[in-house]
Parts: structure tokens; sequence; C-alpha cells
């Protein structure tokens, strides 16, 4: 199921604030968190981590 276009948004601003996999609210991903890991990754979010 996609993302609503806000909250992706959302997380993409959050996301290139931060070095590591972050949710949408901004806590660091837990490795062992597959699914959240798994939509961070389908949706896109991965490419904005920052460098």
């Amino acid at each position: 199921m996609p993302l609503e276009p806000a909250i992706k948004k959302n997380w993409i601003a959050i996301q290139q604030r931060h070095d590591a996999p972050v949710n949408a609210i901004g806590m660091k991903i837990d490795p062992k968190d597959a699914n959240t890991l798994k939509v961070w990754r389908d949706e896109g979010i991965d490419k904005f981590v920052k460098k």
C-alpha cells in the first residue's frame, strides 16, 4: 500500500536531515524492523539520507 503524498513528502524532509534511516517522525529505524525498512526502501526514502 503506497504512502499518502503528504506523509512521503514529510518523511523525505525529515530523512534529509539525518545520516541514518529514520521513520516519518525522525526516530532511527531499528535494523531488526524489517517492515519499516522495506517501506523506507520501496518508497525511495533511502535516496535522501544525508551524506
